[in-house]
This record gives structure tokens, C-alpha cells and sequence, in this order.
């Protein structure tokens, strides 16, 4: 048997092709071992930021690609084909981080009512999150289009719901306000979500094409065109959440703000090619938010369960407001993943829209 794998070129993303992997036949796959069809994956743009930090982050060793190509891990699902794991049946459905491919080879460890892990030794030295499948037949949170939903924004929304835990247990950094990068994107948009739910104010910047959207979601306080962002008063403490990882946009806005600028993140990279060495900028300085650091923490202090009961309750809230603002696209077949991957690393995608992919003609 043969998986196909959709793989890009580390060193420069726009090169793109599909390739055949060889899959072991059911007798030869290893104890306790599944072999999965992947039947349906999310594509958004924080996939790009997956490929873009590949490396930094150890995402290309999640899903091994041969000759300097990397697979991009996607959220999606699965069906069990074959099965040498004795509490795990053929047909199951599984929830997870999969391949860019047809099928994926999961060492199966640790299974549970509800979940299991992959135990193979390539895929460990990262996040617990990017190894965990959750069981999901028959679960109608996870049928037809509520599992569209859980493949686009859950994971996306969980970056959000890290980002608005980490700004609340600081306060807010005493910001009055807190302005929003790329804020028609699905991270963006959940943050916005909780933090206006928590009542702070939340500014969102975007494009014009972008502003209609931004402003139709009702979770932003005030939208501000990237032209218009030195038009911000600038004499009142604020926070900035970077989705955009457009350098010279960020150097603007703490030379506008000064050290007013109180909290700097850094959290995606939608703008991927402008990125420049912006040197000292006044205010607090930029960082990296790494999403397992908090997780972490939050597991430790919040004991078993308490992160999934937290976030299974704003999740609850947020789900709603899914069918009002979100148009799932479906497309299937090597010519169309293609198709939206580079739609999707060029931001030729309309922020309404979310793309669930297939491989399997």
C-alpha cells in the first residue's frame, strides 16, 4: 500500500508536489500499531506558521518527508483501517494532528476511553497536544459540520484561549486597551471573543479589503485600517497581540505608543515575508508566545482536567457564533489541496471562508 503525502520545500514554501509513500502491509505493521485513513483535514493560515517555524519548533519531525521537503501537520480525521492494537476495532474515528496525506502509521499507546497517544519515537520531544487523538465515533460534537467547526477553530481557538488566560493572570499589563494584528483571522477572532466577553477593550487592526468582516463580528471595540494605526490616541497604557508577524507594523506601533506599550506578543506569522531586524523599539519588548509553555504551567497548577473543563466552557460560548460568521469549504483531490495551500500561503482566502481538505479523490 501506498500513502500520498502533499509535501513543500522547507527552504522556499511556493514549492510545492504530492509524493508516494510506502505504507507496511497489515501483517507487518508493528504491535499495537494503526493504520489511519485520513479522511479530512482543516487548512488555515496557522498552518503556514506550522511550516514556517518547522524547524524552530520541531513540527517537521511530527510527519517525517524525505529530500528537504517537510509535511505540514494538519487537524483533522481520521478512520481506523487496520489494527493490531486489541482494544482499538477497525472503523474507529479519531480526532488529531495528522499528515498532509492520505494515511498515517499511529503506534498506539496509552488508550483510553476517550483518547490514545502515538507513542513513535520520532514524535516525541514535542508537545503532549500534537501526539493525542481523541475517540471520537458516534461523539455528535465531532459529526458533519460541529466537526468542521472543532477542526478549523478549536485548535485556533486554544491558541486564543492561552493568549487571553496568560494576558488575564498578568492583568492585562495594566493596559486600557488591547490591539489586535490580523484581527480577520480565526486565532484573532477568539481572542477578540474572550476578551470582550471579559470586558476589555479590543481594537482590530486589518486591511480594508478585511475591515466589512472584522467589523461584522461584534467582538471588536473599534476596527483601525494598518494606515490609520498612528490616528490611535497614544496616551493611555496598551497591550499588543501580533498575528500578523509584520515587523513594520509592530516598529510602528511602539514607536507610536512609546512606553505606553506595555505587553508585546508575538503569536503568528500571516505576514511571513515582511519580517526585518527592527532593532531596540521603545516599550515593552516583543516575545514569542509558545502556547506548550503555558499549557504546561496551567496543567500543573490547574491539576488533571482543569485546562479541558476551562476551556470546554468558553469553547461552549464561542461555537455559536461559528454558523453566523464562517462559509466551510470543501475540497478533495491532490489539484485542489494544492490549490488552497497556496491560496491560503499568498492570504488570497476571504476571511469568512474555512477550508476542509482531502487527498482521497
Amino acid at each position: 500500500m501506498t500513502s500520498i503525502d502533499f509535501v513543500v520545500a522547507k527552504d522556499d514554501l511556493d514549492q510545492c508536489k504530492t509524493i508516494a509513500t510506502a505504507l507496511p502491509g497489515a501483517d507487518a505493521l508493528p504491535p499495537d500499531a494503526l493504520l489511519v485513513k485520513v479522511d479530512r483535514f482543516a487548512f488555515t493560515a496557522n498552518n503556514i506558521t506550522y511550516a514556517v517555524l518547522g524547524d524552530e519548533l520541531k513540527y517537521w519531525q511530527l510527519f517525517p518527508a524525505p529530500g528537504g521537503f517537510g509535511n505540514i501537520p494538519v487537524w483533522g480525521f481520521g478512520e481506523v483501517v487496520e489494527s493490531k492494537h486489541p482494544n482499538v476495532a477497525v472503523g474507529e474515528r479519531l480526532f488529531g494532528y495528522f499528515p498532509m496525506a492520505t494515511h498515517l502509521v499511529i503506534e498506539a499507546t496509552d488508550v483510553s476511553r476517550r483518547g490514545l497517544r502515538d507513542g513513535a519515537a520520532h514524535r516525541q520531544g514535542v508537545a503532549p497536544v500534537y501526539n493525542a487523538y481523541a475517540r471520537v465515533s458516534g461523539d455528535p460534537a465531532y459529526a458533519g459540520r460541529h466537526g468542521d467547526y472543532q477542526a478549523l477553530l478549536r485548535p485556533l481557538f486554544m491558541l486564543s484561549f492561552l493568549v487571553d488566560d496568560f494576558l488575564a493572570e498578568n492583568d492585562d499589563f495594566a493596559a486600557r486597551s488591547v490591539l489586535l494584528s490580523s484581527a480577520s483571522s480565526k486565532t484573532a477572532f477568539g481572542l477578540a471573543h474572550l476578551l470582550h466577553t471579559r470586558g476589555r477593550k479590543v481594537i482590530g487592526l486589518t486591511s480594508a479589503g478585511n475591515a466589512g468582516f472584522v467589523t461584522s463580528l461584534g467582538c471588536y471595540d473599534e476596527v483601525v485600517l494598518y494606515d490609520r494605526v498612528t490616528s490611535l490616541p497614544s496616551d493611555a497604557p496598551v497591550a499588543f497581540v501580533d498575528m500578523a508577524g509584520n515587523s513594520a507594523l509592530r516598529a510602528e506601533l511602539h514607536r507610536h505608543f512609546g512606553n505606553q506599550m506595555k505587553c508585546s506578543l508575538r503569536v503568528g506569522l500571516t505576514h511571513r515575508a515582511t519580517e526585518a531586524d527592527e532593532g531596540e523599539l521603545p516599550g515593552a519588548k516583543p516575545r514569542w508566545f509558545f502556547a506548550p509553555d503555558q499549557i504546561r504551567k496551567r496543567a500543573k497548577e490547574w491539576g488533571p482536567g482543569g485546562i479541558e473543563q476551562r476551556f470546554g466552557a468558553v469553547w461552549s460560548g464561542f461555537a455559536p457564533l461559528l454558523e453566523r460568521c464562517l462559509t466551510v469549504v470543501e475540497s478533495r483531490g491532490p489539484d485542489a489541496v494544492r490549490q488552497v495551500y497556496l491560496d491560503t500561503l499568498k492570504g488570497r482566502i476571504p476571511p469568512e471562508q474555512g477550508h476542509m481538505l482531502s487527498l482521497l479523490g
